[in-house]
């Protein structure tokens, strides 16, 4: 039941009981009162007919007629013995008021009855009168108590709803009661409210900043309930496993399908520790770190060592494969230096042990540049300084230096430019090693009889310069690794011709610093065509 309602039952039933009690205690009252003051007439009464009793006792009939008459009571006269000596004709069965008196004269007892029906009527029309008044001032009561609930319960039933506003998040409209206890419970509400909002919004932004910088991590994180549900996992983690964005994520325990990470997924559940453990997921090494909440559920931190494992095998490989380089001609260096040493060598052995120390020593001079030159492009402190760059006078002053290694070997060096790509837009400098790297690298795998060309032509949005060789041509399981560092189709016959495996991994590097790309495309015994293309800038125009 409602505030108003039982205010209004609560008056309604205290006023009733209240009037109730006034009633039942006013006629009680009354009828007392009416009863004293008809005893009292009564006691007159009495007194009244011994005095208009006449000496003549055979008078005392008439006389106690003549009287009860007029007066409407019953009169009855009796003597010291009891005897009635007189008696008027009334008769009260019942429901009487009498009254006995003494005369102080002779020995007669006057007796006067008189009905109470008066009394009872004026009782039950005082009864009726209260009654009547008792209801109305019910009713009075009633719409006072109404209206007065009404006024306390408006600002309740306000506040109720300010309450449940604040509980669901919404704007809350407070009252003005008017009451001072309503209005100082709306206030203490208000501060609450404003409390909860300012705690709501430091809660909001910390969860904000958490987020930020959970989705910011490059490790993956993972957080499942106790009943296994993903509740989190930021983007790093769903790359990791997979996922976009928007697809729903599978509970903890079917999440990963190796063995080894369901495992682990189990261990933490149980409330194990897991700790620094790799797992092989679909080519990627990852490096699990979980434990179980406190509040039951678990997190998983994934961290990708993909890329570090790769950069070890190829620093490994790196190491390795310098170690070889260097070995061989250290090694020829070392053998020939110990025999001119020792003495006794003819001249011209003599010399060709010195020829062979001096090759051996610039070959190594060459690796050592190269390595350079590579350190320096891939750590970023080479930066190209592209400008209108003409191919035909780097490619001339190119074949000037290679023409008689070229004649020696019969390789025909020739040149072919497109009318509208005969300038690139290219660090010259760079441009310049490129050529230099290509065409020396087809120089070694190209047989008498052979050609080199360099070829231009003009792409929709680059410029690709190509060097063709009709050389011994490269096989098909070779062709996606030639651009790697130390990487070669036939190692011994490029060792012999002094090669050092930097070259072309150099010239790729070298182009994509440009914002081009490099490719190849070759056959065995049907030559080899390595191009590079440079981007032409948009606000610029090649010249032809």
């Amino acid at each position: 039941m409602s505030f108003a309602g039982r205010l209004v039952l609560g008056t309604f039933t205290v006023v009733a009981l209240t009037l109730l009690v006034m009633v039942w205690g006013s006629e009680r009252a009354l009828r007392a009162g009416l009863e004293r003051d008809l005893h009292t007439t009564l006691e007159r009464e009495a007194v009244l007919v011994q005095a208009a009793l006449p000496a003549d006792t055979l008078a005392w009939q008439e006389t106690v007629t003549r009287l009860s008459g007029q007066s409407g009571h019953r009169i009855v006269v009796r003597d010291a013995t009891g005897q009635v000596r007189a008696a008027s004709d009334s008769i009260f069965d019942q429901d009487v008021l009498r009254y006995r008196s003494a005369a102080a004269g002779p020995a007669i007892t006057v007796e006067i009855d008189s009905r109470l029906d008066g009394v009872g009527e004026l009782s039950a029309l005082a009864r009726s009168s209260m009654i009547g008044a008792a209801l109305f001032a019910l009713l009075v009561a009633l719409v006072l108590a109404f209206f007065a609930g009404r006024s306390i319960a408006s600002p309740l039933v306000v506040l109720s709803a300010a309450a449940r506003a604040i509980a669901a998040g919404a704007l809350p409209r407070f009252p003005r009661s008017g009451i001072p206890e309503v209005d100082s419970l709306v206030q203490a509400l208000r501060q609450m409210n404003q409390q909860l909002a300012d705690r709501f919004e430091e809660l909001q932004q910390e969860k904000a900043e958490g987020t930020a910088v959970v989705d910011a991590m490059v490790e993956g994180i993972i957080v499942a309930d106790s009943r296994g549900r993903i509740v989190t996992a930021n983007p790093a983690a769903r790359r990791l496993l997979g996922y976009d964005d928007d697809d729903q994520l599978p509970d903890l325990k079917t999440l990963f399908r190796d063995k080894e990470a369901r495992e682990a997924v189990n261990e933490v559940l149980a409330g194990a520790v897991v700790q620094d453990r790799e797992l092989d997921l679909d080519d990627q090494i990852i490096s699990l770190n979980a434990r179980s909440l406190a509040g039951s559920g678990a997190v998983l931190v994934l961290h990708d060592l993909t890329t570090i494992r790769r950069l070890e095998a190829v620093r490994r490989d790196f190491v390795a494969n310098v170690s070889h380089e260097l070995k061989t001609p250290l090694t020829s260096i070392s053998g020939y230096a110990e025999t001119l040493v020792e003495g006794g060598v003819e001249p011209a052995t003599q010399r060709r042990f010195l020829e062979t120390i001096r090759n051996n020593a610039q070959r190594m001079h060459r690796l050592v540049d190269d390595l350079l030159d590579l350190s320096r492009i891939e750590s970023g402190r080479w930066v190209p300084r592209p400008e209108p760059t003409p191919v035909a006078s780097l490619a001339r002053d190119l074949f000037a230096t290679a023409v008689d290694r070229a004649n020696a070997r019969g390789v025909t060096l020739d040149l072919a430019l497109a009318p509208d790509a005969e300038t690139l837009f290219a660090d010259p400098e760079a441009l310049g090693q490129i050529l230099i790297n290509l065409v020396d690298n087809s120089l070694r795998y190209t047989p008498s009889g052979g050609s080199i060309t360099v070829r231009t032509r003009r792409l929709e949005d680059a410029i690709e310069l190509a060097v063709i060789d009709t050389g011994s041509g490269i096989s098909s399981d070779h062709l996606s690794r030639i651009f790697e560092r130390f990487y070669r189709a036939e190692p011994s016959r490029s060792r012999e011709e002094g090669g050092t495996g930097l070259g072309l991994s150099i010239v790729k590097h070298m182009v994509e610093a440009h914002g081009g790309s490099v490719g190849v495309e070759s056959a065995l015994g049907a030559g080899t065509t390595v191009w590079v293309r440079f981007p032409i800038p948009q606000d610029s125009v090649t010249t032809p």
